[in-house]
């Protein structure tokens, strides 16, 4: 190997580890927050558009009290019908709930989420992707009654 060739091997090496400093060193200090959409990633799902949450009058269910409103001890069954596209069921309640779902489109495994109410006191929310008619059940921890509202956010 030639002198010219180990200098410019060499140049090289130090390119590549400037570059790993420099990519290493970037981030900053701060735990960040791992719901936030930052510059790529936020432009790309503006593409796309915000999914539209599924109508309440398309939602019909046994523990039914109400457009939107089932009032119930243990489970209920929601009946969901064909939205259309991808939707969004959104369900809200003030004490905890749990949602279990088949997942949308071809995949083949059910979705199971427990809700708790958020800290700040705006209750528990279960958001569930919908793409056809279809079945969710939600059910409520103990011996208590519950009521979870389907809402449009």
């Amino acid at each position: 190997m030639s002198g010219r060739q180990k200098a410019l091997l060499g140049l090289l090496a130090v390119l590549l580890v400037g570059l790993f400093v420099v990519a290493v060193g970037a981030g900053r200090d701060d735990r960040g927050d791992p719901g936030a959409r930052h510059g790529l990633i936020e432009r790309l799902g503006a593409l796309g558009g915000e999914r539209s949450a599924v109508d309440p009058a398309s939602v019909s269910a046994d523990c039914a009290d109400g457009p939107g409103r089932l009032v119930f001890s243990g489970s209920c069954v929601l009946r969901v019908a064909d939205p259309g596209g991808l939707r969004t069921l959104v369900l809200r309640s003030a004490a905890r709930f749990t949602v279990v779902a088949p997942a949308p489109g071809d995949a083949d495994f059910t979705i199971r989420d427990e809700v708790d109410p958020a800290p700040d006191g705006t209750g528990a929310v279960a958001k569930v992707a919908v793409d056809e008619a279809t079945e969710v059940a939600v059910t409520c921890p103990g011996l208590g009654g519950c009521t979870v509202t389907v809402a449009t956010s």
